[in-house]
């Protein structure tokens, strides 16, 4: 479990910082977050089929200890392919769900301030 939540920590900090860049240059949001994935995909797939290949040979090998070894590889190939899904579905939905959300309190506080200087401004 450490280790899926620190790929997926990893992969979606570098994720969305790559997107936050290309928002700051002037993409729109869903343009950023398609750009963003599309280029962070190389580096997600090379990390993730790097594990699994790793892994494929505890899940292939025979011997003394064969069942030990093989348990724990498919523990953690089944966890890389679960860090893929998460980093490539849910980190983009959320990066949009919490964007919506940030405009939406940053709207409200906006709108409360001016109201509160208009009223100090008229003397009262």
């Amino acid at each position: 479990m450490l280790v899926l939540f620190g790929v997926v920590k990893k992969n979606a900090i570098l994720q969305i910082d790559h997107m936050n860049k290309l928002r700051a240059r002037g993409m729109d949001r869903p343009a950023a977050i398609l750009q963003g994935n599309r280029e962070r995909l190389r580096p997600i797939l090379m990390t993730t089929l790097t594990l699994i290949a790793a892994m494929t040979p505890l899940v292939l090998g025979t011997g003394p200890g064969a069942e030990e070894r093989r348990a724990v590889a498919v523990v953690v190939i089944g966890g890389q392919a679960l860090c893929l899904l998460l980093t490539l579905v849910v980190t983009p939905v959320a990066y949009s769900l919490l964007d919506d959300v940030g405009q939406k309190l940053q709207w409200r506080h906006w709108r409360i301030e001016p109201e509160a200087t208009t009223g100090q401004a008229m003397g009262n």
